[in-house]
């Protein structure tokens, strides 16, 4: 059931951050939920290991986001050519 949640979670993560930062991406909805889970994750993992908040916290949907952001900028650098048709 856990894995389900970072799906869902993962998802609303990757279309906030899909949002925030519009434009051709090299990827559709699946490497958006896949982009969103990791950025979840990382941020989520950094934010209680600095000790930012404890788990269950508002501000790790933040975090969430925020790690989204920056996998998804990452990516975008690595694979800037390719465009989705």
């Amino acid at each position: 059931m856990d894995i389900l949640l970072w799906i869902v979670f993962g998802l609303v993560v990757g279309l906030v951050a899909r949002l925030i930062m519009p434009g051709p991406d090299p990827g559709g909805i699946v490497l958006t939920v896949v982009l969103g889970i990791v950025g979840a994750m990382l941020g989520g993992w950094l934010g209680r290991v600095m000790g930012l908040y404890h788990e269950g916290e508002a501000a790790g949907f933040i975090m969430a986001v925020v790690g989204a952001i920056i996998v998804l900028g990452l990516y975008r650098l690595v694979l800037p050519g390719r465009r989705r048709l």
